[in-house]
């Protein structure tokens, strides 16, 4: 696994053991940030759900992303993005918190410009997951929700007041972009 774009493009990153992330390909990290630079306008802070290895996050703050916050609860993956960030040298612009996403999200209270969901494809709860972010103040108007999914989970086309603004089928990938719907 390597950064592929930007300031770090070409450093290899550490992954944590095989059984406890699924990491996201080169090709569906190109194919999630050729779709964002398209709809995405603030990369100042970025929220990266699900980081496992941290390579969607670490990509972001590589292509210009001012501060990303990781969430993953395994303590040997936190280790591992800790590690990552410190050999691409961006640890002054990122958090780790290694908890539960479901319980960090009940604390963090800024809004992101981008945030980034690479859940367990095993996780059948995601669309909730999803639903409540889209109420809460994590997500301004012009924030764009990435969700990574098995083609076998459907989401819905809309979380109110979140839509579905693209879907791309990359291989056993879905990438799907939510955005505000206007006057929300």
């Amino acid at each position: 696994m390597r950064i592929i774009a930007g300031e770090a493009r070409g450093h290899r990153l550490k992954s944590p053991p095989r059984s406890t992330t699924r990491p996201a390909t080169d090709l569906v990290r190109g194919a999630i940030f050729s779709m964002l630079e398209t709809v995405a306008s603030d990369w100042t802070r970025v929220l990266d759900l699900f980081s496992g290895s941290g390579a969607l996050g670490i990509e972001a703050l590589s292509r210009g992303a001012g501060w990303v916050d990781f969430v993953e609860q395994s303590p040997q993956c936190c280790e591992v993005i800790k590690q990552n960030l410190e050999k691409t040298k961006f640890s002054a612009q990122a958090h780790i918190y290694c908890r539960e996403v479901s319980k960090t999200l009940s604390f963090l209270d800024q809004e992101y410009g981008i945030i980034l969901m690479d859940p367990p494809y095993a996780d059948t709860s995601i669309g909730r997951l999803v639903a409540r972010l889209a109420t809460s103040k994590l997500v301004g108007a012009k924030t764009i929700v990435v969700v990574t999914h098995s083609p076998r989970l459907v989401l819905s086309p809309g979380y109110p007041p979140l839509s579905l603004i693209k879907e791309r089928r990359h291989g056993d990938s879905c990438i799907a972009l939510y955005r505000k719907e206007p006057n929300n």
